[in-house]
């Protein structure tokens, strides 16, 4: 199966269209080395693969996140993306972790989508965590934001060796209202019958023509996702401009260097007292 993947589709003959997404390295690199509980990895990789969705399916340019925050045991969740499936995420706990719920995780909470397109206004949507799945709360949104019917299906895999996430989405197409929702109910139904086994194993061509080979679906050339965390030595350097020279230099004789580390890739940034000075000259 090719790795990394959110292929489009639409039926020839049927008022919906889909998205299948399949993720593997994208989602290994995410949580490498955090130590993150399992049903946080899980959450995470919902997240990421609900975001991947989102950005194919709200069509725009520029950059999109999704975060989750509450008073549950999971402070925050966030997947950090754009429009070029580039992607990075990170979860904040404030708790010990004991269920595995979105309730359990996030506690009293809500979802957060912002969208900050390369040209426009920036755009923010808040959607209240009141069910127990990332899917239900997401199938929510659309029907209260675009009262487009939706359906999602998510599913995910970590163990020692490997960590895959999946979804599967389903849209009606506003064009003939009574024929839509005929056309979406017969394809949810269809749809409903998906193993998370098939979703996480199986390529999308396979997947879609077990699910729908009697529906004729046409996929679109299929686009690339991968992890992206966006940090640089040029990035710390501008917010360490912001703490200014004395502090820094203290920081130096107390502890030999600074040290930056970015809370995404965990990848760190060292700075002696000669290239702190070089900052400010």
């Amino acid at each position: 199966m090719q790795q990394d993947l959110l292929h489009r589709y639409i039926f020839d003959q049927l008022d919906v269209r889909g998205e299948l997404v399949q993720i593997e390295n994208t989602f290994q690199e995410m949580i490498a080395n955090h130590n993150y509980p399992a049903p946080v990895q899980t959450l995470l990789g919902e997240l990421l693969v609900a975001t991947c969705l989102l950005t194919a399916t709200l069509k725009f340019e520029g950059e999109i996140a999704v975060q989750l925050q509450g008073d549950g045991p999971v402070k925050y969740a966030v997947i950090n993306g754009d429009d070029k499936q580039n992607m990075r995420g990170i979860a904040r706990l404030q708790g010990e972790v004991t269920g595995s719920s979105i309730k359990d995780l996030i506690g009293n909470g809500y979802m957060v989508i912002t969208i900050t397109p390369t040209k426009g206004e920036r755009y923010q949507g808040i959607v209240p965590l009141e069910h127990d799945s990332l899917d239900k709360c997401l199938e929510n949104y659309f029907e209260q934001s675009e009262q487009l019917k939706t359906r999602l299906w998510f599913a995910t895999e970590v163990t020692a060796d490997t960590a895959k996430a999946a979804g599967l989405f389903l849209q009606v197409l506003p064009v003939n209202k009574e024929k839509s929702v005929e056309d979406f109910t017969h394809l949810e139904a269809i749809s409903n019958t998906i193993k998370d086994e098939e979703l996480l194993g199986l390529d999308a061509n396979t997947v879609l023509t077990r699910l729908y080979h009697e529906d004729n679906p046409q996929l679109f050339e299929p686009q690339s996702i991968s992890f992206r965390c966006g940090c640089s030595r040029d990035k710390t350097i501008a917010a360490l401009v912001n703490v200014g020279q004395n502090e820094l230099l203290a920081d130096v004789q107390a502890n030999g260097e600074v040290k930056i580390s970015c809370h995404y890739c965990l990848k760190d940034y060292i700075f002696n007292e000669q290239d702190i000075k070089a900052i400010f000259n």
